[in-house]
């Protein structure tokens, strides 16, 4: 499968066409920003490891029922997906204190929550993916209340997939990012990626952090830790 137009560029990918109607090329990148772009870095390998790990989750998922936009792993900076219309709503899924939230409310990092919470941000660079609620995102015309319910519903889905699988590699799913699509048809699937980019991961025993943190805050030893996560997975025969 062969690229032909750039469709997109962002802060850490490029989407490309292909000659198959319905299907695009995700190519990932070393560049890593932060605070809506306002730091900016290369984490070295990144974005080997943040493919490899997505299409590792994303074949979890869709086993699991959690319809995914990935088709197949074409190299090891490469992906092929079906084409989607990205639904311009950021859903954040935590389980733990960390980050904006902490700072937003006042508590200290750590705390579990007795069940996860689910927020949505307009994605929109420009304003600064501002949180909203629901009636938010319907009066901005952003999703349908079907949608939106059909979002909410996949990613608890995916919340609880995801921290079981993390756990047994020794890792606290703190919280994380996704992103929706919708197909041709309109149906909604996972889309974006699942990467140390998008999650937060705690080592379980000692809380290190093994994310994008280690980048926003300047804790070093970003490429060792992005390498941590992978090596875990990797040494699982299940995968």
């Amino acid at each position: 499968m062969e690229k032909t137009v750039q469709l997109y560029e962002g802060k850490a990918k490029k989407v490309y066409a292909t000659a198959e109607e319905g299907l695009c090329i995700v190519a990932y990148k070393d560049d890593a920003t932060a605070f809506n772009g306002l730091k900016k870095g290369t984490i070295a390998g990144k974005g080997v490891i943040n493919n490899r790990m997505t299409n590792i989750m994303m074949r979890l998922l869709e086993k699991n029922g959690v319809p995914t936009h990935f088709v197949r792993e074409l190299s090891e900076r490469e992906t092929l997906v079906r084409r989607v219309k990205i639904v311009p709503l950021e859903v954040i899924v935590r389980n733990v204190s960390a980050g904006s939230f902490s700072k937003r409310y006042g508590v200290e990092e750590g705390i579990v929550f007795a069940s996860p919470t689910v927020e949505f941000s307009y994605k929109n660079d420009e304003l600064g993916d501002p949180l909203l609620n629901t009636s938010h995102a319907l009066a901005l015309g952003l999703a349908t209340e079907k949608e939106i319910e059909t979002i909410k519903a996949l990613a608890l889905k995916i919340n609880g997939l995801m921290k079981e699988f993390w756990l047994r590699h020794g890792i606290e799913l703190v919280d994380f990012k996704l992103e929706f699509g919708r197909l041709a048809d309109g149906s909604i699937v996972l889309a974006d990626e699942i990467s140390p980019d998008t999650c937060r991961l705690w080592d379980v025993n000692t809380h290190e952090k093994l994310d994008k943190d280690r980048f926003r805050r300047d804790l070093g030893g970003v490429e060792n830790a992005y390498g941590e996560v992978m090596r875990r997975l990797m040494e699982d025969a299940a995968l």
